[in-house]
């Protein structure tokens, strides 16, 4: 940093303080301490936020806010009896504990879209696609209907399947194919795709 930008503000500081009288600063020198701080102290104060927070965003708002107070107390600040970068550090630690606690305090705030992804499942989805299911069976051929009920719904291997319908276990192989391709058919001519 080069010292002739912040040279005038910090002499203009140093000599009402030493002066013992209420520091009053004019528009213009009011941003130039606010700039004085920000070029010496900004990148520290902003990498600590983000720290803190984890957001670059609401790191920014809180030194934002931090430079603000120090500019609202800079009658209080004394820079020549020692750095302001102490009393800066803590003031975004307040700040940035301030607003974790706030945020615990709150409900968490979601956009639209977010709501119906985060809709509790209440089993009506389940419901309606194992009555799809079931309307999509019931249009199946009876050799086909029987080959998957009992493969599928009572979990018999394919010789177990042969045995229950009285058919060789190839054609229960067969037929398992053919009627899922002829499920998966009617399914997507209801307009079911998964």
């Amino acid at each position: 940093m080069n010292r002739r930008s912040r040279g005038p503000v910090v002499v203009r500081v140093q000599r009402a303080v030493g002066q013992k009288e209420r520091l009053r600063v004019v528009e213009d020198s009011d941003e130039e301490f606010v700039r004085s701080l920000w070029a010496e102290h900004g990148e520290a104060l902003l990498g600590y936020a983000s720290r803190l927070v984890g957001d670059r965003g609401r790191a920014e708002d809180i030194v934002q806010e931090a430079l603000l107070r120090a500019w609202r107390n800079s009658d209080r600040l004394d820079p020549a009896a020692r750095s302001v970068r102490p009393w800066l550090f803590t003031v975004v630690n307040h700040l940035a504990t301030d607003q974790h606690r706030m945020r615990l305090a709150r409900p968490q705030e979601v956009a639209d879209g977010a709501a119906e992804r985060l809709a509790v499942p209440d089993g009506i989805d389940l419901a309606v696609e194992r009555w799809e299911v079931i309307e999509a069976l019931g249009r199946l051929s009876p050799e086909h209907r029987a080959v998957l009920v009992e493969t599928y719904y009572r979990g018999r291997s394919v010789a177990d399947a042969a045995a229950a319908l009285g058919i060789p276990a190839g054609t229960v192989k067969s037929r398992t194919y053919y009627a899922l391709h002829a499920l998966r058919l009617t399914l997507e001519e209801r307009g079911w795709s998964r």
